[in-house]
């Protein structure tokens, strides 16, 4: 995402005994670093889905998402479709998604390109102001669930003060990388390859519509 936006399933912990490892090779010591890992990381599965170009798959395989999908769409408004599609080009459904590195002298990592992280790739500022303004503290960027609510709360404020409809990817996806006020200017109007891109939502929300159409678990 933008400089404006860049806009887990917490498994069961399993209970890993140091006693265990050690018959298997592994000393106590890697055995707690193991543990430790695992605990910060949630345990939650990241992956993408095996079918991207299938709504129908991508929510039977992960039936949370449509729960989370569904949820967002009747607090905030936004059609499953467009959620997906924008989670699609933001993240390719990857939870814990992150921007490229940055290396100084080709070689030396010097940070991310930016803050941008999760499911829908946002920004930290953008994301503290969602926490702000929904009081959601414990909310998550790889969360699914807490990304999907986020979505709606930002395209409702595109809405609000961009006049864009809730079913219209193209030009949410314009404003959600753009920025509320780098929408209003047209920002956009410069960039070829947004537009482009913005374009490629734009279909890729009809063709997810039309399988859902279909999809049983979507009803």
């Amino acid at each position: 995402m933008s400089r404006n936006l860049r806009a887990t399933f917490r498994a069961p912990k399993r209970r890993t005994s140091v006693k265990t490892h050690k018959r298997k090779g592994l000393s106590p010591w890697k055995a707690l670093a193991f543990v430790l890992f695992s605990a910060s990381c949630g345990g939650g599965d990241y992956k993408a889905p095996r079918q991207l170009d299938n709504a129908c798959s991508i929510i039977t395989e992960r039936p949370q998402y449509i729960r989370a999908f569904r949820a967002a769409e009747r607090k905030w408004g936004v059609p499953v479709h467009v959620q997906m599609a924008t989670i699609y080009q933001e993240s390719k459904f990857i939870g814990n998604a992150r921007t490229p590195l940055r290396y100084s002298l080709g070689v030396i990592p010097v940070g991310r390109q930016s803050s941008a992280y999760g499911y829908g790739q946002a920004l930290d500022g953008t994301w503290d102001e969602y926490l702000d303004d929904t009081g959601n503290r414990r909310a998550r960027r790889d969360d699914i669930g807490d990304a999907t609510d986020f979505m709606g709360w930002y395209m409702t404020r595109s809405q609000a003060r961009n006049g864009i409809s809730l079913g219209d990817a193209r030009n949410q996806y314009l404003a959600y990388h753009e920025g509320h006020t780098g929408f209003a200017r047209g920002s956009y109007n410069s960039k070829a390859w947004l537009l482009r891109v913005a374009g490629e939502v734009g279909e890729r929300a009809q063709v997810y519509r039309a399988q859902l159409v279909s999809c049983r678990r979507a009803r």
